[in-house]
């Protein structure tokens, strides 16, 4: 026993690592070994965490009257020194809270009196202050935003508005223009209120340059497509007076080791698991997974101000350099963010699987939690497979190794139901510090990734299920099976690809999945994979249920993002009140609105959805734009009347192809196979089909890519003086093989 340290000696060194560690860093610290030693230090702890000198969280151990390593502070009023204070928004200590100081770097927004900063925090002795403080990001402040163009006039200038339509200018001090030259796109935020007569006055924050230019991309797309990105004033005045929720009548959490996992760059934490082996003898091999949600409820109340314009946003949108949220600052980075180590209200469902991973049965409730760990994709990934980091190492045996076994159980479930398996790699456009792109690539898809998905999908198919159950009015998810003429159109593009899709019989997920798989490794996978996610309709909301097709569900709603998806909220509501826990559940004018609301948030998804699909063309062009002039592979992706869309293989832009560029002789268009073919050589081009192009045009402002097609097939366009028309080398009798075989299909899609 004579290596153990003291009590004080144990306490001191839990004082000195602000971090929650667990028993076995504590052992490692002090180089204890052997059963007996840590039976003793297991003893000691118990005494410091019953005495007040220790607080255990979750088999972890921290010193009650410190601060966690990230906090939320509120920023004080500068003293005489002119040095800037904090103080800590939450403190959980017996004493006052400790002095902060909050050191600025140049390259920080700039904070004052009564701002709310996420802050990273450093110990310091033999200072009048405990802490110091270093920004990792401001929350809780958002200013009335303008953007247009800079009119540059004798004494300051205008800011004349990009959106078409729109004749409201601001004006600009001399003394506010932050050095911005005529012609230039800039961002302002408008200065007090408008006087009775005049322009309204605006101060210049940012200077974007070319309107043209890769940063200037996503606020072009904010205006261009309506999305609201400013917050009125009595919005923000109520998020800045939110406090965060109590326990109350909640069920108390906070001993579940409940874990957050997400990007690396993710804005906010809404969505916390944990899972572990179910003990019921009669569910051998069984987990028991919780999810818990943010209680985004608890603060936006039907009728209030967050309410009205969070149902006017209707969702959060994702730009590579920005995000336009649903919800202020205060809530969606704060109050509503699931931070580790932080008391957060939540709605959570406890669901218990077998080991087939069919659920047998779920309960609500509404609780307090504890975020054990702010944990990302890639470290969970390397965790389970062999490479911890020392946080996941504590985290292991339980946490992370129950989460993969549960999940195990998931994807047996996942694939005896058979939801569509399509294989889309998902685009990361990475920006430098000054917006440019400075790559492209593809997110990498983990089994962490999947993993969260499958918690996801099961929490709100139960949501779905509890509200059937209860009778309570809700928005379902809804995604119908595609119609009659896009299914065909699908079937004729396996056809021209040499594989084939069943005729006459009820389709389902399965026969889809069985498509994919046979072309699955071929040249035609992507091909295929694209055209499946065209023939599919857009998912949408809706008070009556018509099934998810795509998931293979017969009831789903949207249960997992009410910080991001005003549906998720609605169904909060409607869990609060069918379970009777509170005043805060849907409102009378909630359910007389539900199918007026269903259409509106389903329009400004896909309002988001063409903003963020626009904005990721215009970084696409921008990137191309110095590489004009060079050769790509890629494939065909489109066959239209007036030309070919081909997908690039590197970066996944699509650009086109004009007819008219393809040669002198005549293309005949077959809407049905989708085909394009020269009346004069027979030369057939059809979706899939490998080319090389060149990049002849690349436009940032409209996002557009022109191209010239080099080579089909490997083969290359021959040219000179005399061609007819472009021809690509066949073997004999290629062209009049490939000419019946057309129409024999144009007469099929004829009948």
């Amino acid at each position: 026993m004579d290596q153990l340290p003291s009590k004080a000696a144990l306490a001191a060194w839990i004082a000195e690592h602000p971090g929650a560690v667990a028993k076995r860093d504590i052992a490692r610290a002090f180089g204890i070994k052997g059963g007996a030693a840590r039976i003793e230090l297991k003893r000691m702890l118990k005494d410091l965490e019953s005495d007040g000198t220790v607080e255990r969280r979750h088999r972890t151990y921290r010193d009650p009257e410190s601060l966690p390593p990230v906090s939320v502070l509120l920023i004080l009023p500068t003293d005489a020194q002119g040095d800037q204070f904090a103080k800590p928004v939450e403190w959980e200590g017996r004493g006052p809270a400790p002095r902060i100081l909050f050191r600025a770097r140049k390259a920080d927004a700039p904070v004052g009196e009564g701002d709310r900063v996420l802050a990273k925090l450093t110990p310091v002795t033999g200072e009048d202050h405990a802490y110091e403080a270093r920004l990792i990001r401001k929350i809780g402040v958002v200013a009335h935003k303008v953007i247009g163009i800079f009119r540059k006039e004798t004494e300051g200038g205008r800011i004349v508005p990009i959106d078409k339509g729109s004749d409201k200018e601001w004006r600009v001090a001399a003394d506010m223009t932050h050095g911005a030259r005529d012609g230039e796109l800039v961002e302002a935020e408008q200065v007090g209120h408008r006087a009775r007569l005049g322009l309204p006055q605006a101060r210049i924050i940012e200077v974007l340059g070319d309107p043209s230019a890769p940063r200037a991309v996503s606020l072009i797309a904010i205006h261009q497509h309506g999305i609201p990105d400013d917050f009125p004033d009595a919005v923000i005045e109520e998020a800045d007076h939110m406090t965060p929720a109590g326990l109350g009548d909640r069920e108390d959490l906070r001993h579940l080791p409940l874990v957050t996992i997400d990007p690396e760059d993710a804005r906010d934490h809404d969505d916390a698991v944990w899972a572990h082996p179910d003990d019921d003898p009669k569910n051998p091999g069984g987990h028991v997974l919780w999810v818990a949600i943010a209680d985004v409820a608890h603060y936006v109340t039907p009728g209030s101000a967050l309410d009205r314009e969070a149902r006017r946003r209707g969702n959060s949108t994702y730009f590579p350099d920005r995000v336009v949220p649903m919800l202020p600052d205060r809530l969606s980075g704060d109050l509503c963010s699931l931070h580790e180590g932080v008391d957060r209200a939540c709605l959570a469902v406890r669901m218990k699987i077998d080991a087939n991973g069919t659920k047998l049965s779920h309960r609500f409730t509404r609780g307090l939690m504890r975020s054990a760990a702010s944990l990302v994709y890639e470290e969970v990934q390397a965790a389970q497979d062999g490479r911890p980091s020392d946080r996941c190492e504590t985290l292991m045996a339980e946490v992370i190794a129950p989460l993969y076994a549960a999940y195990e159980a998931l994807k047996r479930a996942r694939a005896a139901r058979q939801p569509l398996e399509l294989d889309l790699p998902e685009r990361r456009i990475v920006l430098t510090d000054d917006g440019k792109v400075a790559s492209v690539a593809f997110r990498d898809r983990h089994d962490a990734h999947k993993l969260i998905e499958e918690f996801m999908v099961l929490a709100n198919v139960a949501a779905a299920e509890d509200l059937i159950r209860l009778r309570r009015p809700l928005l379902f998810r809804v995604h119908e099976e595609p119609s009659p003429e896009k299914l065909e159109a699908l079937r004729e593009v396996a056809e021209a690809s040499g594989f084939t899709l069943a005729r006459g019989q009820v389709l389902q997920t399965a026969h889809l999945n069985r498509l994919l798989a046979q072309a699955e490794g071929s040249d035609f996978g992507e091909l295929l994979n694209i055209s499946t996610l065209r023939s599919m309709p857009q998912a949408y909301y809706h008070p009556e249920n018509f099934g998810h097709f795509g998931l293979a569900l017969k009831a789903y709603a949207h249960f997992t993002s009410p910080i991001r998806r005003y549906a998720d909220l609605m169904v909060h509501r409607a869990l609060v009140t069918g379970h009777g826990w509170g005043k805060d559940g849907l409102s009378p004018q909630d359910i007389e609105m539900l199918e007026d609301t269903a259409q509106h948030i389903s329009d400004a998804e896909r309002r988001s959805m063409a903003a963020e699909r626009d904005t990721t063309d215009r970084y696409l062009a921008a990137y191309l734009s110095d590489r004009v002039g060079a050769e790509f592979p890629g494939r065909i992706s489109g066959v239209t009347r007036f030309g070919l869309f081909v997908k690039l293989d590197e970066t996944g832009a699509d650009g086109l192809i004009p007819i008219r560029t393809l040669g002198r002789e005549y293309f005949h268009f077959d809407p049905g196979s989708q085909t394009l073919m020269g009346a004069d050589t027979g030369l057939t081009l059809s979706i899939g089909q490998r080319v090389t192009v060149r990049l002849n045009e690349a436009v940032p402002v409209t996002g557009g890519l022109m191209l010239e097609l080099l080579a089909v097939d490997d083969a290359a366009l021959p040219r000179g003086p005399g061609t007819k028309g472009r021809r690509i080398a066949r073997k004999p009798g290629a062209a009049k093989a490939r000419s019946a075989k057309l129409e024999r299909k144009v007469k099929r899609t004829r009948r």
